[in-house]
């Protein structure tokens, strides 16, 4: 599949440059067209720089009600640029809590309407007015921003991106002029039904290639303005090109690992394919109501006034169509894509089992465009370093040899505690390398791909869940040394050093239901702490007991000094994981990032226990 892509790759870039070295008209037309991505890619990032950490105050003050969740939308993609960027980012704050799944669905409206500001202005600049002047003293301003440290880079980032886009769109309108009749679509004489199916399908492939509705417009603007469109077929264009920008949101949200950002992608593709049906269905009276207020504006003849005219009336349409059931809409969207069921075990796999390897597990919560936001990238990690706990505290019970649902017992069995191992049981060192070395690896990556400049607060969190994670891992690398002994006395006779074992696994097991509890459990900070303190000396305590059992069993003759030094070093692992994990939780009590991860587990049942 890769070598594929690759090949794919080749052809495309290949084919692009035969079509260069034929047609000049074409080149500059794909030319503006870089330009026009590369403008808006600019100012997307130049807005997210700005804004840093800032984006979620922002965003909690501005999705209070549907009201300004609407107006937040508007606000965006005129801003942005692009409705299909503001769903996605709307889909990454709805995965990681930020916002609920109303405020979302009324941002999606607003992106939808947000959509026609872009056009308009396009429309009226209008064919003969050239936007290159205005462009290049923008590109020298935004240039001389960026010697003046990063915020001021970020707003010449955003300067950049609005003279790229002037040159773009000048540049595209000149490509079109160079094809004169190469590219004339008005010769097309598919009329009716076929012929409007025809160009809406146009405009949806053209959305989904370029990931952008306003690309797709501005290229029908500007055909549209050269006669190589007529105004029929324009329209039919941007129902597509409506249509089609759910697509990418549709993939997106797909592939997340959280419900709530599935059910928004949803909302939205259920939104523009109804507003667009019902567009299409409604084509020849909306033609007709825009000429009728074309008219009396002396814009009769202005067919790109009438196409931006259309576009917004469609989306408005929609909008009317959607607002009084934005309630019912998210009650439908939970019934259709209920909340999973978390599996109680996560690690199944025996090691009988692993004749043909299993993949790696890789993260659940990691989405890109959470990057785009401090609090979002924040709490994604959080729910991810609740994966990675969970399935910590699974490879620690498999390396004792125990199963899972034992974690969850006040009471151990003790006849399982003096059970020999299964025959091929689990294997720590493979669960390591299959379960936690692959989460692991995805979030130290996402870590590292955030580019937002933070406060002290937000990189003081972001250390706290780096070294929460390093020390789950640890952890684990622990028990893996301690299962090889643990294993191979438990599997002997009975004896004084089988037995110093099965209490050694006593011992841990109960310390890791414990621990267990302690992140599931919702008391006050006082007795949470007074708890942890307790465990503390507990751990303490056996570790001053054994060891004196050891020395004396030793004086009786019924330990060895080879088996003592085992038992001590295999003490010393025990009392590494517990260490461990302990520094798992009070990093997390305090920085925060405990509350956090009881928050979310409060939000989304047991999404982020740890078993």
């Amino acid at each position: 599949m890769k070598y594929l892509r690759w090949v794919m790759l080749l052809l495309v870039v290949s084919g692009l440059i035969a079509s260069f070295w034929f047609s000049q008209g074409w080149l500059q037309l794909c030319a503006g067209l870089a330009i026009f991505l590369f403008g808006m890619q600019c100012l997307e990032e130049g807005l997210r720089q700005l804004a840093g950490s800032k984006l979620e105050q922002i965003l909690g003050r501005s999705t209070s009600t549907p009201f300004k969740s609407l107006l937040f939308g508007v606000g965006g993609t005129l801003l942005l640029q692009s409705s299909t960027l503001v769903s996605l980012l709307t889909i990454a704050f709805i995965s990681t809590g930020l916002i609920q799944l109303a405020g979302g669905i009324a941002i999606l409206f607003g992106a939808n309407l947000g959509a026609t500001s872009g056009i308009w202005l396009l429309a009226l600049a209008g064919q003969n007015l050239s936007l290159s002047p205005l462009a290049l003293p923008l590109l020298v301003f935004g240039v001389l921003a960026g010697f003046f440290g990063p915020r001021s880079k970020a707003a010449g980032r955003i300067v950049l991106g609005i003279a790229f886009i002037f040159l773009g769109i000048d540049q595209i309108k000149e490509g079109f002029a160079s094809f004169g009749d190469g590219l004339d679509m008005t010769g097309l004489q598919e009329g009716g039904l076929r012929g409007a199916l025809l160009f809406t399908a146009i405009g949806m492939a053209i959305t989904v290639v370029l990931q952008s509705s306003h690309a797709t417009l501005m290229l029908t603007l500007a055909a549209l303005a050269s006669g190589q469109l007529e105004l029929g077929q324009s329209l039919a264009i941007a129902i597509g090109s409506n249509i089609g920008s759910s697509v990418t949101t549709a993939f997106v949200g797909s592939l997340g690992g959280n419900r709530n950002g599935q059910r928004l992608a949803l909302a939205h593709v259920l939104f523009n394919i109804t507003t667009g049906v019902i567009a299409f269905c409604l084509l020849g009276p909306l033609t007709w109501l825009v000429h009728v207020l074309a008219e009396p504006l002396g814009l009769g003849e202005n067919s790109m006034i009438q196409l931006a005219m259309f576009h917004t009336l469609f989306n408005a349409m929609g909008v009317a169509l959607f607002w009084p059931l934005q309630g019912r809409l998210a009650q439908y969207l939970i019934r259709w894509l209920p909340e999973r069921v978390e599996p109680q075990v996560l690690i199944t796999e025996l090691a009988s089992e692993q004749v043909a390897e299993p993949e790696r597990t890789r993260a659940r919560y990691l989405n890109e465009r959470a990057l785009d936001s401090v609090d979002a990238a924040s709490g994604a990690v959080v729910q991810e370093l609740g994966h990675l706990g969970r399935l910590s505290l699974e490879v620690i019970c498999h390396a004792l040899y125990l199963p899972v649902d034992q974690l969850a017992r006040a009471r151990v069995d003790d006849q399982l505690l003096q059970a020999k191992p299964a025959q091929g049981g689990f294997d720590a060192e493979h669960l390591y390398q299959f379960h936690i070395k692959g989460v692991y690896g995805d979030l130290l990556s996402f870590m590292g791909r955030m580019e937002l400049p933070m406060d002290e607060a937000h990189q003081q969190f972001w250390i706290s869940c780096q070294l929460a994670a390093l020390q789950l891992v640890d952890a684990v690398k622990d028990a893996k040394h301690l299962q090889k002994n643990l294993g191979h006395y438990l599997d002997a006779p009975p004896s004084a050093v089988r037995e110093a074992y099965v209490e050694l696994r006593r011992h841990l097991l109960a310390t890791l239901h414990e621990v267990r509890e302690l992140v599931r459990s919702d008391m006050p900070d006082e007795m949470w702490q007074s708890r942890l303190r307790w465990l503390d000396e507990q751990a303490a305590s056996f570790d001053a007991q054994f060891r004196q059992r050891l020395f004396a069993e030793v004086r009786y003759g019924h330990l060895d000094g080879l088996q003592t030094s085992s038992l001590m070093n295999d003490l010393g692992y025990v009392s590494r994981i517990f260490q461990s994990l302990r520094n798992v939780l009070m990093l997390g009590s305090e920085q925060a990032l405990f509350r956090e991860l009881r928050k979310f587990g409060d939000e989304q049942e047991s999404l982020i226990r740890f078993s």
